[in-house]
């Protein structure tokens, strides 16, 4: 499928998980609605743009599981989590529990507001390997107190690519009166997802990773008896312009001018996914990645962080590798074998991420494995 993608031909591309790839039919109606926008600025602007938004929410509701009236668009997930933080009142002596497997740029907005607002956030030690989702459920929770107010955990995480079981955290925390903030910025796309049925009480999404759609598209889903408490991280004009009868659809979704093309061109990813039998690109994937998963393994022979099961693992995963300069590294595999992949350091260890979507087959696996061994 790599004729699908605007991906160049002679770089094998191993990193979906970062920015995602555009295919090609959904980049032309990216480029669409660019074009009908400046054909008539002010129409689109001042009056389409509202019965666009709200098509495309709607369409966007149905496949992560929740109304497209509880969702709105933003950027990124940094955007989405960032206008959450703001907008609650936490007291003095209350705490945020987390993980230490959490995204960076989150990790640092949490603990900027945490000093101004006096809430503390606690990141609880969830060491690997981990051994089973029941196991992890119980470990975590032992970072539970009467002073925790908001669990805030990633669905997929990005260091080390594990899902998170989040629906009985959620589940759980439901019972203890604490918030669920969930950050999804790897899910829409990569494994199946029913906001509703998972019950947090805040989710966020890119759009732009793992559903393939343009850069620039997430979304911000809460609910409903928690939007009250949402303010616009940017105040405009809200009710006064969006014909919205739902106050946190009209104060939040628009924020000034800005190219919208990006949200609207969401139901064409979704389509593309529909059209090409995503399930049976999925499935292939998930393979090729626990495939290509063990034979690095058994090369390299460090410990792997989680077992090598559809539990812990889709389409992407972390492998600890005995480097000392990652960036050399990454950038030799670049340079030298036109594999674009990222490498990292993660709590003193050094993770290779492999991630393989539909544009990837075996000899994308094969070029992969083949350099490591030359270079190690």
């Amino acid at each position: 499928m790599k004729d699908k993608y605007l991906l160049k031909k002679d770089i094998t591309f191993l990193n979906h998980g970062s920015f995602g790839a555009c295919p090609k039919p959904v980049f032309k109606d990216y480029q669409r609605w660019q074009t009908l926008l400046e054909e008539q600025p002010v129409q689109f602007m001042a009056h389409d743009i509202y019965k666009y938004l709200q098509q495309a929410r709607d369409i966007l509701g149905s496949f992560v599981g929740c109304k497209g009236e509880d969702l709105f668009f933003v950027p990124n997930p940094t955007t989405a989590i960032n206008t959450v933080i703001r907008s609650l009142n936490l007291d003095p002596g209350f705490e945020v529990l987390s993980s230490d497997h959490e995204y960076g740029s989150l990790i640092r907005a949490w603990e900027w507001f945490s000093k101004e607002k006096g809430y503390s956030f606690v990141q609880k030690n969830l060491p690997v390997p981990m051994t089973t989702h029941q196991d992890f459920v119980d470990n975590f929770w032992k970072g539970v107190t009467k002073r925790t107010k908001i669990i805030f955990l990633s669905h997929i995480t990005s260091s080390t690519s594990l899902i998170f079981p989040i629906q009985e955290i959620c589940k759980r925390a439901r019972t203890e009166g604490i918030i669920t903030i969930i950050d999804g910025a790897h899910v829409p796309g990569h494994i199946n997802l029913n906001i509703e049925t998972m019950d947090s009480d805040i989710y966020t999404g890119a759009c732009h990773k793992w559903l393939s759609a343009p850069k620039g598209s997430t979304f911000l889903y809460v609910k409903r008896e928690l939007q009250e408490i949402i303010s616009p991280l940017i105040v405009s004009w809200g009710n006064e312009v969006d014909p919205s009868p739902i106050q946190f659809i009209n104060e939040n979704q628009y924020q000034g001018t800005r190219d919208p093309s990006a949200f609207l061109a969401v139901p064409a990813a979704i389509k593309f996914q529909h059209d090409n039998d995503w399930e049976s690109v999925q499935l292939r994937c998930r393979n090729l990645t626990r495939q290509t998963r063990d034979h690095l393994y058994m090369m390299i022979e460090t410990e792997p962080i989680c077992p090598n099961t559809e539990e812990w693992l889709a389409q992407m995963a972390s492998i600890e590798i005995p480097v000392n300069d990652t960036i050399s590294f990454k950038n030799r595999l670049l340079s030298d074998y036109n594999i674009e992949i990222p490498i990292f350091e993660w709590k003193d260890r050094n993770l290779l991420r492999l991630s393989f979507n539909a544009y990837n087959d075996e000899k994308d696996a094969d070029r992969l494995i083949d350099a490591i061994k030359e270079l190690l």
